[in-house]
């Protein structure tokens, strides 16, 4: 490739230093930066993480609420559509591993799959806000299965579009880090993708603070033009041309089974999977019904329960600069991973009592905390996995870690909505005693039962910390995040 003029490039040298002493102290890792990866390039090619963290907000956080309050869709019906992206994580493996042995015709190997991952997105978030319409019986012709099945390939679509093109993405920037930089790269991608979260989240709220199926329209497909506009600036001359070194056919690829026998033989591991299951569910189950929570019972607007992913996503960041300075420090990524689950007991308190003290301070309060143990959780079992990992399992413990973390992510969304229904539909009929004849039981029970999670979980935690000595600063890895999925 040739150089690349950029506009920092143009500035003058003493503007050049002193963006230099200002950026690493403002921009998280901004060390990540290396003379072949400089750092308006790699910030450009982090934009791709920026369209999945909108996507994501949009799509769990404002369009569940918007279906189930303003929509009047049944929440069952909601949170299954919802799960559906996070289900599809679990095949990053297959997507990462054929942009590995791929190569097209002029000799990429990633863009093919980006170009693929963002048309996906693109297509499904197209279409999507019209299908919603449908389904509610808005359209001309009232087909409500049509709507059923035009929505549910929608967020098929997205989903298949968000797990390949932050698979292949995080798989390119990996490509163009040095082997010294390449967690730090990888870790400055994640906290673009909660970035793009934020952002998506406080866009949508104020976009739409007065609701109308119009402004949902023009939000879902701005967002999937701005998908197209943002990933392909950031993949624009990033992968350099390499025709024929695609891996010949006559070399056989790994057995995937001998090397995962192996892995899952390890002390421990199976304890730790179980571990990362519990306690993803706890803190996943809820992100179906928090924004209704918040609209239906404490009578929040549009705009406002919206704000409450930014929110969510702000903790979230926090608890990931809290957590790496404490693991750079020799701190048990079990007893981080336990106090993130600690942690979860007060926040969803906090969300439960909200409700009969109407309260939304202590509501948003709530939410923050979950967002922030939630982040502790998920930094500390990725740095757990991290030292799982042995020379023949390379990249195993972390695959096995994402696999676990999105199904059970996305069962728990899906079982939210179906049991915050089925127990509100139960406690409406006067079937649990007239005390508890309220619309607030349904969503009260899937918080409750989020914290008996939290408890199995921190019970599978205690023999992992008991069985692991305190590793000292010089044996802990390098925490960089460097296959956290999204």
């Amino acid at each position: 490739m040739g150089a690349h003029v950029t506009l920092l490039d143009r500035l003058p040298p003493e503007a050049r230093e002193q963006l230099a002493r200002v950026l690493p102290r403002v921009l998280p890792f901004a060390d990540a930066a290396t003379p072949g990866l400089p750092l308006p390039r790699l910030l450009r090619l982090s934009l791709f993480q920026v369209s999945v963290g909108m996507a994501g907000a949009l799509m769990v956080g404002t369009l569940n609420r918007v279906m189930i309050v303003e929509l009047h869709m049944a929440a069952w019906l909601v949170s299954v559509m919802v799960a559906l992206p996070l289900l599809a994580a679990p095949f990053r493996a297959l997507i990462g591993h054929r942009s590995d042995t791929h190569a097209s015709v002029i000799g990429w190997r990633r863009v093919p799959y980006i170009w693929i991952g963002t048309m996906l997105q693109f297509g499904g978030l197209a279409i999507m806000p019209f299908a919603l319409l449908v389904l509610t019986g808005e359209g001309q012709l009232g087909m409500a299965w049509v709507g059923h099945l035009c929505a549910g390939v929608a967020f098929l679509l997205v989903g298949a579009g968000l797990q390949t093109t932050q698979t292949t993405g995080l798989a390119l920037a990996t490509d163009l880090a040095t082997e010294e930089s390449r967690p730090r790269v990888v870790a400055l991608m994640y906290v673009m993708l909660l970035l793009g979260m934020v952002g998506g989240g406080t866009l949508c709220s104020a976009i739409l603070a007065d609701f109308s199926d119009k402004k949902l329209v023009q939000v879902v497909q701005g967002a999937a033009l701005l998908t197209i506009f943002l990933n392909v600036i950031a993949v624009w001359k990033q992968e350099a041309r390499r025709p024929g070194r695609r891996r010949s056919k006559s070399v056989p690829a790994p057995a995937f089974r001998p090397m995962w026998r192996s892995f899952i033989a390890q002390p421990k591991v199976r304890r730790f999977l179980w571990t990362v299951g519990l306690g993803t569910a706890a803190f996943n189950m809820q992100d179906i019904v928090l924004e209704p929570y918040g609209g239906e019972i404490l009578s929040l607007s549009v705009g406002a329960t919206s704000a409450l992913t930014a929110l969510m996503a702000g903790g979230a960041l926090l608890a990931f600069g809290v957590s790496a300075r404490r693991l750079s420090r020799g701190a048990d990524p079990f007893r981080v991973a336990a106090v993130g689950a600690l942690l979860g007991l007060p926040a969803f308190s906090a969300v439960i009592f909200s409700a009969p003290l109407e309260a939304p301070w202590l509501f948003r309060s709530g939410v923050a905390l979950i967002g922030f143990g939630g982040g502790l959780f998920a930094v500390g079992t990725l740095s757990a996995a991290m030292s799982l990992e042995r020379p023949e399992h390379v990249g195993l413990a972390l695959g096995a870690w994402g696999a676990v973390q999105a199904t059970a992510g996305g069962l728990a969304v899906a079982a939210g909505g179906a049991l915050r229904d089925g127990v509100s539909g139960l406690a409406m009929q006067g079937l649990l005693g007239e005390p508890l004849r309220q619309a607030v039981t349904g969503y009260s029970f899937v918080y409750h039962l989020e914290m008996v999670l939290l408890f199995a979980t921190l019970v599978a935690l205690g023999p992992l910390v008991r069985s692991i000595t305190r590793p000292s600063p010089r044996a802990t890895p390098q925490f960089g995040l460097a296959e956290f999925p999204g």
